[in-house]
């Protein structure tokens, strides 16, 4: 049996924390100039005096990241849209698994939407790797964000993702909490959304029971998210053009922070998320005399199967489809203005990049293809590679 003492350096804040943090929060510089940029004209001052007499993270959360997130889209898209929230029970704990683009906006859009179709809303994980400083630690725990340890040896891996699986187990069925965590490591760099089944065994360590049993508990969905403009997507092509030329890629210390600002900044177009078929709808499919690593590698499949089936393909998925086959294939799918709107951004976010040309424009559109290439089961071979 899991307690919540065992998980003190993992776990968010809890309530009697809250306060204090944004007391911390509220006096830095740093949430001066988040102010300026996403409430603008409004009375800075009343925003301050509500966090400061805010005592819970239910209470953070409708007083500042709900407006806040509803600033962020205002300001770069041209809309949310979502489907399959049907397919939950308000009141039941999930876990979503989910295709990841963005490092903060994908699991902040889940919550609005949680919030807005009557479900409490989630628990996320934040890499250590992000916790930079105090005031992005505090930030990130008022916000229900659980750490996820990166990095270690072979040991540390391994104690951790045990760690890491226990916290999980006990937060769907112990506190009755949902989790968004994403498919893979890190965000997808090339738009091929897949999920590692290195993943799904740390979620199979906690479990007792058989391998049905224990997946069954934790109630997984799949979750889809999709916007018409990758966000940091010439970050995107350099980090996966300079691991082309070195063979590997070190991030400086501040590139996940530049990269958190630039997705949340930058313009997004449309972008459309949709909760897929709970898992365990499938589970039957998954034959018991199976080894336990095909079960997982079937189970993989299952998710990146109702992620691929629900991404929102753009019309800037078919124009990059296109474009690399030089054809006009789904050309159906959009139209002159389209593909020449398509064309200058695309201009415009590898300009100034360093490499080959070709190269460089061809990640670019992997970007973009790959996803319809995997919607339509790859019926054009492999997706574009990173690497």
């Amino acid at each position: 049996m899991f307690r919540e003492e065992d998980f003190e350096d993992v776990r968010p804040y809890s309530d009697s924390e809250i306060n204090p943090a944004l007391l911390r929060i509220t006096s830095n510089p740093v949430f001066d100039r988040i102010l300026e940029f996403l409430f603008s004209g409004q009375d800075h001052e009343k925003i301050r005096n509500a966090l400061r007499s805010t005592h819970s993270a239910t209470d953070f959360q409708k007083k500042f990241m709900y407006p806040l997130v509803g600033s962020i889209l205002q300001k770069t898209s041209d809309g949310l849209f979502s489907e399959g929230f049907d397919r939950i029970t308000p009141g039941t704990p999930y876990l979503f698994v989910a295709n990841h683009r963005d490092i903060v906006l994908d699991s902040a859009i889940l919550q609005v939407l949680l919030f807005d179709h009557g479900h409490e809303t989630s628990e996320i994980t934040f890499g250590s790797n992000l916790m930079i400083n105090q005031f992005v630690i505090d930030l990130g725990k008022v916000n229900r964000m659980f750490k996820v340890e990166r990095g270690g040896n072979k040991a540390e891996l391994l104690n951790n993702s045990r760690k890491l699986s226990a916290y999980i187990r006990y937060t769907i069925t112990g506190k009755r909490t949902s989790i968004w965590i994403a498919q893979r490591p890190g965000r997808t760099k090339n738009g091929n959304d897949r999920t590692e089944a290195g993943l799904l065994k740390m979620f199979n360590m906690s479990g007792s029971g058989d391998f049905k049993d224990s997946i069954s508990e934790l109630n997984i969905v799949p979750l889809a998210i999709s916007y018409e403009y990758e966000p940091c997507c010439a970050l995107k092509v350099r980090e996966t053009m300079m691991t082309l030329q070195q063979g590997s890629y070190q991030k400086k210390p501040d590139e996940d922070l530049v990269s958190i600002i630039t997705g949340i900044t930058q313009p997004k177009g449309r972008i459309a998320m949709t909760v897929g078929q709970p898992l365990n709808l499938m589970l039957d499919t998954i034959d018991d005399n199976e080894t336990l690593n095909n079960k997982l590698s079937m189970l993989a499949g299952l998710t990146d199967a109702e992620i691929y089936r629900n991404f929102k393909l753009w019309p800037g998925n078919y124009i990059a489809f296109d474009m690399l086959n030089d054809n006009d294939a789904f050309g159906s799918y959009y139209t002159n203005a389209d593909k020449q709107r398509f064309h200058d951004y695309m201009e415009n976010e590898i300009r100034g990049l360093e490499g080959n040309p070709e190269t460089i424009k061809k990640l670019f559109l992997g970007i973009y293809a790959n996803p319809l290439i995997n919607a339509k089961g790859g019926f054009s071979g492999q997706p574009i590679s990173s690497v």
